[in-house]
């Protein structure tokens, strides 16, 4: 992965689509914004807009594609939202039915494909600012977890917000505070600092998705939204089919990550 983390969003899309990388993405094409993946049929797809409207924390919209178009145009000319991707997931009427490294024979002219922010992007910046980001260092997925906030309805669609996890120095969150604010079209400020169970996590070393990573004596659990929330929205609405990434395999884009600051 240390090998791509300065590669071309173009070169991975094509080694993904050529089935020649397929890990999380998390730490690759330093500089370039990530996106998370919701893919629906059309006559879903103006209720799951307006929930992107009513929720622009954990969905942030960054490109909604024409109808039965698998070019993402905006943010990756001559991407494909079927094969460009490490690793989907389908749910059929909130079950998860399989993961598969592309969507090809599962693709249907009436789809259409959503990218939503991904807070990849700013940890860019934590750095560059002396945070550390941990499941970057330790080479896996940022951990993520179904909470009691609940967001607000829209058409078929309601559900608990997902957020994702970051230990930060007790001395550097005001700082990690300030630095994601600056990007609101990627989940922005967190949503919570300190103990877990106030927003419903009973076991922080248990997420619901991606990896548990250690949390030091001098470090408090930072949350932010996070755009595996439409999965848990999946889950309990029930659409007949609903496609996203795999948590922490996400879409690169074209896009600069100072692009989407403020």
């Amino acid at each position: 992965m240390k090998d791509l983390a300065y590669a071309s969003p173009a070169l991975v899309r094509g080694l993904i689509r050529k089935d020649e990388f397929s890990g999380q993405t998390s730490g690759i094409c330093r500089g370039y914004a990530q996106g998370n993946l919701v893919i629906l049929p059309k006559h879903l797809a103006y209720d799951f807009l307006l929930f992107t409207q009513r929720n622009p924390k954990p969905c942030p919209v960054l490109e909604v594609a024409d109808t039965g178009c698998r070019e993402l145009k905006l943010t990756a000319a001559g991407s494909d939202i079927a094969t460009d991707i490490p690793k989907y997931r389908v749910y059929e009427k909130g079950e998860l039915t399989g993961e598969f490294s592309d969507i090809v024979s599962l693709w249907r002219e009436d789809f259409v494909s959503f990218i939503l922010g991904c807070s990849f992007t700013f940890e860019s910046a934590l750095m560059d600012e002396g945070i550390e980001v941990r499941h970057i260092q330790a080479g896996c997925n940022v951990p993520m977890y179904i909470t009691n906030m609940e967001c607000s309805p829209a058409g078929i669609f309601s559900g608990p917000t997902v957020v994702s996890m970051r230990p930060v120095p007790v001395d550097k969150v005001v700082k990690a505070v300030q630095i994601t604010s600056r990007y609101p079209r990627v989940h922005g400020a967190p949503v919570h600092i300190g103990n877990p169970a106030l927003i419903g996590i009973r076991n922080i070393n248990k997420p619901d998705f991606g990896d548990a990573v250690e949390i030091k004596e001098n470090e408090v659990p930072v949350f932010w939204a996070c755009g595996v929330t439409p999965q848990a929205v999946a889950m309990k609405t029930k659409p007949e089919i609903m496609i996203t990434h795999s948590p922490g395999h996400m879409f690169i884009t074209d896009v600069k990550n100072h692009e989407l600051g403020e």
